[in-house]
């Protein structure tokens, strides 16, 4: 069971992750983007860290609707207010539970997925954060933590051969082929904190 206090060793591990990861994500988006999304992402999962420490929150979803909204008041670019949309609407579906299964926690973050969809105008295909998180959610439910988080990092790794089709990214055309989306990677590393925490 996924109850608030894991909820919140889960921001804690991804803010310890892409602090980690920060300068490997900025490369990444060097070539394809604006070189920001370590930074950027850096800067907002701290700020989630930081207000869980000063307001703990007591379910999962209270949890991941307060970092959502960090996330999109902190970080700017495209990042912000799609991984704040992703935990929103995963913390909103949950609602007021206590606690929650991981067939729950899949069912609340394929809400969010599909909020990021629509909000981006995306599918899976077309080299963005959906690449990693759509069959990541998909393991999540059918499988387990940990398969969600090798679905995610293989989906991750499956974008290099694409050519992006949103985002910045799509302006290069060919010239995005060969290069790992970063938003697919930093979602790799959100679902391996997942895994961890939960082992």
């Amino acid at each position: 069971m996924l109850d608030a206090e894991l909820c919140r060793r889960w921001m804690a591990a991804m803010a310890a992750a892409v602090d980690r990861e920060a300068d490997r994500l900025t490369e990444l988006d060097a070539a394809i983007g604006d070189a920001d999304h370590g930074a950027n992402l850096r800067r907002g999962f701290a700020a989630v860290a930081a207000a869980l420490e000063k307001e703990p929150q007591d379910t999962p979803g209270a949890v991941l609707t307060l970092a959502g909204r960090q996330l999109i008041s902190t970080v700017g670019g495209a990042s912000g207010p799609l991984y704040g949309t992703l935990l929103r609407r995963a913390g909103k579906a949950l609602g007021d539970a206590p606690s929650a299964t991981r067939a729950e926690l899949a069912a609340a973050l394929g809400a969010g997925v599909a909020a990021v969809a629509q909000l981006g105008g995306a599918t899976a295909g077309d080299k963005t954060m959906l690449d990693a998180l759509e069959p990541a959610v998909t393991a999540l439910g059918d499988v387990s933590f940990a398969a969600a988080a090798r679905a995610a990092g293989e989906g991750a790794v499956a974008t290099v051969p694409m050519r992006a089709r949103k985002g910045r990214a799509s302006y290069l055309g060919e010239r995005s082929v060969g290069h790992q989306d970063p938003g697919a990677t930093s979602s790799a590393l959100l679902l391996a904190a997942l895994a961890e925490v939960a082992a």
